[in-house]
């Protein structure tokens, strides 16, 4: 965590103090919450289209924060406390936590891409940590306010950084990646999110190319080969690039650096090998051939930080992430149900239903999918997609959530026997329709976007006697 006199804190976010007398005041931490400020701590005032969070500075420096950033645009406020002039409180925050992060040393992993960031970013964190000291994005801090902050709370020993970046339209990454600048950028896959924003794959995929801008000169891409639009966008001349970038690929076809050979999945997760492999295979805890692809993105990343593989093989094993991906949890009565209700995405979808029609030694077979957001003018077309996937899927049932899911179950329908494809408008009547089926040596899978918030049918499951 950041730990300097309020004047250095100004000179490295770019403003001035309002009195110098304030001058030696000692910031230890950094907050955008008045509900967690504490002594010691510097408040950003942020604002938005509903709330400005300059009417809250007199409120966070009276609860105990030590001083508070203002715009040298408007006139100081009547209150009693420290305050750091600056151009834009936002833009002092990014400032501060670029010119912290070039100070301290600390070598960087940036970590992009359309699905499977979070899981990647616990992996890469996962492995380095037999290693090195460890600091990594937490929760969904991976934006223009979220990656600052973990930079400034990252604890004194620090070895290597490793920070989630997310975007919803193009410029975003380049912002991270300049504030970051990585000495390693991992591309998981591009997938259809955000299409509402962008408009097409190809803009999805240069938005997540951003990353390079920042990357350091002789920097290391890790990428998945499999994905055309990758390379394609990397030649594209107003692609920034730095110089003398290295190139890690990965994947499943034989044309990447590194792609698995076999995969193998059982009740606890997922056995694999890769052409990486010196000696037997590896296990992860998660199912899934892309929780495979994001392993072997991770063990480019650990390999280039000098992580040993008897070391790769073992925190592999004992890997910890972030829950609500592909997490299988147990009801109370033994139900076994694979929380994957984090979010969604055609791409993701698909992935999914591909391990679950993988999964086999369960009585019945039950898929609850929500609404996929921002998907743009094509959203239905795109859910409908989703239903013909079931064509040739071994899945005895099919619940919805949500309006667009609902065209999921329309087009699904033809290719399940009748009654077994349901769409509701209400969470609870579903997960109270769907127990009535299930037994406790049946296996649920639910996924849907954020926004429909099914792991609520996860707690119902969970809970509820069968």
């Amino acid at each position: 965590m950041i730990n300097k006199k309020l004047s250095e804190i100004a000179a490295l976010s770019g403003g001035r103090l309002s009195h110098e007398q304030y001058e030696d005041v000692m910031i230890h931490g950094v907050e955008t919450d008045t509900r967690k400020l504490s002594g010691g701590t510097l408040f950003v005032p942020l604002s938005g289209e509903r709330f400005d969070g300059l009417e809250f500075v007199g409120d966070a420096l009276k609860q105990g924060a030590s001083a508070a950033f203002w715009p040298e645009s408007r006139e100081l406020p009547a209150i009693e406390g420290a305050l750091i002039l600056v151009d834009d409180p936002l833009l002092a925050l990014q400032r501060l936590a670029a010119n912290y992060l070039e100070e301290r040393n600390v070598r960087v992993v940036g970590i992009t891409g359309s699905n499977g960031k979070t899981t990647t970013k616990d992996m890469v964190a996962g492995l380095l940590r037999a290693k090195y000291q460890v600091h990594k994005t937490s929760g969904n801090y991976n934006n223009h306010i979220g990656l600052p902050l973990t930079i400034l709370q990252m604890p004194e020993q620090t070895d290597i950084l490793v920070l989630e970046m997310g975007m919803s339209g193009r410029g975003e990454i380049e912002l991270l990646a300049g504030i970051a600048k990585p000495e390693v950028a991992v591309i998981t896959n591009i997938g259809d999110a955000h299409m509402l924003q962008l408009g097409s794959r190809e803009e999805i995929a240069r938005a997540k190319l951003e990353i390079v801008s920042g990357l350091q000169d002789h920097g290391l891409l890790v990428y998945n080969g499999d994905e055309p639009l990758i390379a394609q966008v990397l030649n594209e001349k107003a692609t920034i690039q730095p110089a003398d970038m290295k190139h890690y690929r990965f994947g499943f076809e034989p044309t990447n650096d590194d792609y698995a050979t076999g995969i193998m999945l059982n009740a606890r997760g997922t056995i694999f090998t890769t052409t990486s492999t010196e000696d037997g295979s590896y296990f992860i805890p998660l199912l899934g051939q892309h929780n495979v692809s994001n392993a072997m993105a991770a063990m480019a990343v650990a390999r280039y930080y000098g992580v040993a593989e008897e070391d790769i093989r073992q925190q592999l094993r004992d890997l910890e992430v972030t829950g609500m991906r592909t997490e299988v949890v147990t009801g109370v009565t033994g139900l076994t149900i694979i929380n994957d209700a984090y979010n969604a995405s055609p791409t993701a979808v698909r992935a999914a239903l591909q391990l679950f029609d993988q999964m086999s030694g369960f009585r019945q077979k039950a898929v609850v999918l929500g609404d996929m957001l921002e998907l743009g003018p094509d959203e239905v077309n795109l859910h409908r997609s989703i239903g013909h996937e079931f064509r040739e899927k071994k899945i005895d049932y099919l619940y919805t959530y949500g309006p667009l899911a609902a065209e999921i179950a329309a087009a699904a329908s033809e290719h399940f026997l009748a009654g077994r494809v349901r769409a509701f408008d209400d969470k609870g009547q579903l997960a109270s329709e769907l127990c009535s089926i299930l037994s406790p040596r049946d296996i649920v899978m639910v996924k849907g976007s954020r926004g429909m918030r099914l792991e609520e049918v996860v707690r119902s499951l969970r809970e509820t006697a069968l």
